[in-house]
């Protein structure tokens, strides 16, 4: 069985735009994070969840205005107080890859931001969690 992919899409707009007319690289790593933090909340069960780390970031393409972008996350591995994910960016106007991120960490946490046991270890691909 493969595991659950999560796929976003994102339209990128004028106001996405750097000086040179491509998509601000702020932008597309606020998007990745954002989503990213959804996806570990429907895997975690919890909407208290940190980001904790993301692994190097490199460009490989640009991005204008009007493309649609593809932000698809798989779940690497779960671990006591953690999921780690996977993040890669493509241009579904170009074809092109934008931005892989081999590794963004997530971490559950209680009210006081200390990190939280959340027993899970299968990945799975809806919002059931958050209803258990």
């Amino acid at each position: 069985m493969t595991e659950p992919r999560h796929i976003v899409r994102k339209w990128v707009k004028p106001e996405d735009l750097n000086q040179h007319g491509a998509l601000f690289g702020g932008r597309l790593l606020q998007w990745v994070d954002e989503e990213g933090a959804i996806v570990a909340v429907t895997q975690l069960g919890t909407t208290d969840v940190v980001t904790r780390h993301m692994s190097a970031v490199g460009f490989v393409s640009r991005a204008d205005r009007g493309d649609l972008l593809e932000l698809e996350y798989g779940v690497r591995r779960f671990g006591r107080t953690s999921v780690t994910l996977s993040c890669r960016v493509e241009n579904a106007v170009t074809g092109e890859e934008v931005l892989t991120l081999e590794s963004i960490v997530y971490v559950s946490v209680d009210p006081d931001g200390t990190p939280v046991a959340h027993g899970r270890t299968v990945a799975t691909g809806g919002t059931e969690r958050l209803r258990e």
